[in-house]
């Protein structure tokens, strides 16, 4: 990272602090690496996002409907989904510092080379072929897999707990409720089930910023179809999702979508497409679009004998439905949003974000506050704002000054 491109994040992080959208949690307990709480202007931000992301994909299909998951499910689920067993990521150790790293970024650090999925072996492989120290110029060592699901404990007999699991992702409810929602609502494949919540994964490597963290949020589509009808939905929403996103505001020339390699991909992914956004820290993925066959519908059919085949009432036939999934994370969604709005004017620093997104969408300014009639008539205005439901700043400062 060169150091004008620190110096822009370093402002972003400031700006976000000392506006109210971002604090770092619990800061004084001397705060917790890669947690952060949303300040009063960031929840109304995260709030539009949400708001504007469910009209577009939920509110406004007549195929498309919500769901609610719980945080904490049976321990099966996660069984089931292969995330017990697969979902790990590869880490070494500074054997010096003993501070633990991912390896695949500790790679593509120093060499460019492309890691994400690659095996310990395949790791060692690299790190010794292109004799790589950690980051601290100290060596490395050997790598091994590190299960990111976050356990916690449920039960209130000490010896008779159970280990549970955060959800780590907040399709998984949308997948073993396929069923019920499909009975209750009475709909017939192709359809979509969307969600928007939190999860949960304990990150080898965080940062920066609200970037990488361990608990974050999510807004998800998986959309049931067809296996033949797959492609099309996939393609659909590759441009549906990208022409929402220059919606609401984003620069086109610095989003772009990524096809993924063969070993960069989930183990449950036929075809994965990543939505980058070129940050002061490079390209990185924020939304990704994928292929997932019917690997969740079967795998939760094996471990919990529901039967989740489909039958086609015109034809006779049955399969199990297929999925497309589109996913965004929506607190790298609010970075890119404010990172994209960021702009110094002479001697004034602009958030440009589109009306939709942004906290507030009208201001009441009295300039005389010497002056009561006038501050009662702005008063007034501003009263009449907030009833009609609009989002409104208020400063009888008596002088507009710049943030």
């Amino acid at each position: 990272m060169s150091e004008q491109e620190h110096v822009t994040l370093q402002k972003i992080i400031s700006l976000t602090k000392r506006r109210g959208f971002v604090y770092p949690s619990s800061e004084i307990y001397g705060g917790w690496e890669a947690t952060y709480d949303f300040g009063p202007l960031g929840a109304e931000v995260l709030r539009n996002i949400r708001n504007l992301w469910w009209e577009e994909f939920v509110t406004k299909q007549p195929d498309i409907m919500g769901l609610d998951g719980a945080l904490i499910s049976h321990p099966r689920v996660w069984e089931a989904s292969g995330h017990v067993e697969s979902f790990a990521d590869v880490m070494v150790e500074d054997l010096v510092t003993q501070r633990r790293y991912r390896a695949d970024h500790v790679i593509e650090e120093s060499t460019g080379i492309v890691a994400d999925g690659s095996s310990p072996q395949e790791i060692d492989d690299l790190i010794v072929s292109h004799k790589i120290k950690s980051p601290a110029g100290n060596p490395l060592s050997k790598a091994k897999s590190f299960n990111s699901l976050v356990e916690v404990q449920v039960g209130t007999v000490e010896n008779a707990k159970t280990t549970a699991y955060l959800r780590g992702e907040t399709c998984q409810p949308i997948f073993y409720n396929f069923n019920l929602v499909r009975e209750s609502m009475r709909k017939k494949i192709p359809f979509g089930i969307a969600q928007i919540g939190k999860a949960f994964r304990n990150e080898i490597k965080v940062g920066p910023f609200i970037f990488r963290t361990r608990e974050f949020e999510q807004m998800e589509l998986e959309m049931f179809v067809h296996p033949r009808e797959a492609d099309i939905y996939f393609d659909r929403f590759k441009m549906w999702s990208l022409e929402w996103l220059k919606s609401i505001g984003l620069n086109s020339e610095r989003l772009r979508l990524r096809d993924q390699e063969f070993k960069e991909r989930a183990h449950y992914n036929k075809i994965a497409t990543d939505g980058e956004y070129n940050f002061p820290f490079g390209w990185k993925e924020f939304m990704g679009l994928h292929y997932r066959g019917d690997w969740d519908l079967k795998r939760h059919g094996e471990f919990s004998g529901e039967n989740f085949m489909y039958k086609e009432e015109e034809t006779g036939e049955e399969f199990i439905p297929h999925i497309v999934e589109y996913s965004i994370g929506l607190t790298r969604l609010m970075f890119v949003l404010l990172m994209d709005a960021y702009k110094e004017l002479d001697d004034r620093v602009v958030l440009s974000l589109d009306p939709r997104i942004a906290p507030y969408k009208a201001a009441v300014f009295p300039l005389v506050r010497n002056k009561p009639e006038i501050v009662e008539k702005a008063q007034d205005v501003y009263n009449t704002l907030l009833r009609l439901g609009i989002s409104t700043d208020w400063d009888d400062r008596g002088n507009i000054g710049t943030y």
